[in-house]
């Protein structure tokens, strides 16, 4: 199998938004996403784009089977107050049929690349902790994991009554 890592671009966005709903369904979540193609669309496309990322090909072909590509990752900028500029990976996902077989690593590397390009700090990202096989991913690549931080979230309903009060 040969593949193929390039930049997104806005075609792909169906396909990407079907892996991203793989990855819910994988992480228990299946309803959790809620952004439509528009929203994706205009948010890595549009006027003011906040992701980049790629997307990974098989053999020359784009889409694979229903349509689907094999692998995307979705990545923005963040700013640490500490460091500067760092890159986020927002979502890494490989289709389960290729898994195991280099598509991920190339979709790091690539994520990587970019991030030294832009003069990134670092990278960062967050992994369930029970995903022991992103987990063994992410070591082998040589990642720190850090266990110290709790992570904090204010869905929109919490935010308007704080923001209203």
């Amino acid at each position: 199998m040969e593949v193929t890592i390039r930049p997104a671009r806005p075609e792909d966005v169906p396909a990407m938004l079907e892996l991203v709903r793989e990855l819910a369904v994988f992480e228990k979540e299946p309803e959790a996403v809620t952004v439509t193609e528009a929203e994706m669309l205009d948010a890595g496309f549009g006027e003011k784009p906040v992701w980049w990322g790629w997307v990974a090909e098989v053999d020359g072909q784009s889409a694979v089977g229903s349509g689907q590509l094999v692998g995307i990752a979705v990545c923005y900028e963040r700013y640490s107050t500490w460091r500067g500029r760092v890159g986020y990976l927002e979502d890494i996902v490989v289709t389960d049929r290729v898994r195991g077989q280099g598509v991920g690593e190339k979709l790091f590397k690539a994520c990587a690349a970019e991030c030294v390009r832009r003069g990134y700090h670092h990278l960062t990202w967050q992994v369930l902790d029970w995903n022991e096989g992103a987990i063994r991913f992410y070591k082998r690549l040589g990642a720190e994991l850090d266990g110290e931080w709790v992570n904090g979230r204010l869905y929109h309903e919490q935010l308007l009554q704080i923001a209203s009060s």
